[in-house]
């Protein structure tokens, strides 16, 4: 019991003797350095990397739209820009439409792809002298039917 009231009366002592305590393992100048470099951090670095972020997810449905030759292209494009002016409200109409495929596009311009899609395929200067070639054969021949 004596033992008991020892260890006590040790603790208590030890409570209440004085002595140095530290919030932190820093030094006071090395804890504002480093609350002036978070500072920086947080007012410059981190505004860019998000508006970065956001103008790279707001232009995805562009670059997929591009990727994937959309004959609407030039309007998700415009989507795209309308989607950055309105906080990413029109984003995911955006997006959407450029992974489908229009339905009228074919009905209305007949062809599923757009027409510098078309122009920018390239022929050889071979093939295209066969194919004129085949062409005056069956013209040739056309007018022969028309004669007799």
């Amino acid at each position: 019991m004596k033992r008991v009231q020892g260890i006590a009366l040790l603790f208590v002592v030890l409570l209440c003797a004085p002595s140095t305590a530290h919030a932190s393992f820093l030094s006071p100048e090395a804890e504002d350095k480093l609350a002036t470099i978070i500072a920086l951090v947080v007012i410059f670095v981190v505004p860019a990397v998000l508006i970065t972020v956001f103008w790279l997810v707001h232009i995805l449905p562009e670059k997929i739209a591009h990727k994937r030759h959309h004959p609407q292209f030039e309007a998700i494009r415009t989507l795209c820009l309308l989607s950055l002016i309105f906080g990413g409200l029109l984003w995911p109409l955006a997006w959407i439409w450029a992974y489908s495929k229009p339905v009228f596009y074919k009905l209305a311009y007949g062809a599923d792809t757009p027409t510098d899609v078309l122009s920018r395929t390239s022929v050889d200067a071979s093939e295209l002298m066969t194919l004129r070639a085949k062409l005056e054969a069956l013209e040739a021949k056309l007018v022969r039917d028309e004669v007799h």
